[in-house]
């Protein structure tokens, strides 16, 4: 007879974070893959990010990428969904405890994720509490387990999509652009030129919202 079983156990996670005095954070989910270092240098890159602190958070689970031996990390694969979930929700809550001892001064958060960290700053953005959430969402879809409800709490989202993307295609585009609408979620979704990339079309969308919100608060 076998038996099969799943155990916690405690795992030590990895993040980049460049400080500033504004009470704007925005905070970085990589694709398969890739590394925090990535998502940090795309973040960096931003015009306007100079005036918010930034972090980049990698994934748990790190391996070699076969090419070039370097370290990289996934978030999460199908085996034990419900449990990475939970495990990677509660990672992000004591990064940010670590990263940012005094939430008081925190006005409002960007989470930005590209390909598959999309859904992670999905899940980050509805069970953060204290400041407003906002989403960058690139080249990857809105998690299916979140309800209209959660979706509300957002407060705004900024989906993008490559025109040439072959992972992220235009009828799963629609249909997220359809569920974040439904819910009233304050929404700009956004086609740019290039496939499953951060491109110049992105930087510029995620610059352009960074900018509108300095200008709000």
């Amino acid at each position: 007879m076998t038996i099969e079983a799943t155990v916690a156990t405690q795992v030590h996670g990895r993040y980049l974070c460049r400080p500033a005095g504004a009470g704007a954070v925005l905070v970085g989910f990589h694709g398969y893959g890739e590394s925090a270092d990535t998502q940090f240098e795309r973040l960096l890159a931003i015009p306007g990010a100079d005036a918010w602190t930034v972090i980049s958070i990698q994934g748990l689970h790190r391996f070699y990428e076969r090419r070039t031996d370097r370290v990289v990390a996934s978030w999460m694969t199908r085996q034990d969904r419900e449990f990475a979930i939970s495990d990677n929700i509660a990672y992000v809550a004591n990064v940010l405890e670590h990263a940012l001892p005094d939430r008081s001064a925190v006005r409002a958060i960007v989470f930005a994720g590209f390909s598959q960290g999309v859904a992670m700053a999905f899940r980050a953005a509805v069970t953060t509490p204290g400041a407003t959430c906002h989403v960058v969402a690139v080249g990857g879809d809105v998690p299916p387990e979140l309800a209209p409800d959660d979706l509300r709490r957002l407060g705004s989202v900024l989906l993008c999509r490559g025109a040439d993307d072959p992972w992220y295609g235009p009828d799963t585009f629609e249909r997220d652009t359809a569920r974040l609408q439904a819910a009233g979620t304050k929404l700009s979704a956004v086609a740019v030129a290039g496939g499953h990339e951060w491109s110049q079309g992105v930087i510029d969308a995620a610059a352009a919202l960074l900018k509108r919100m300095a200008t709000q608060s």
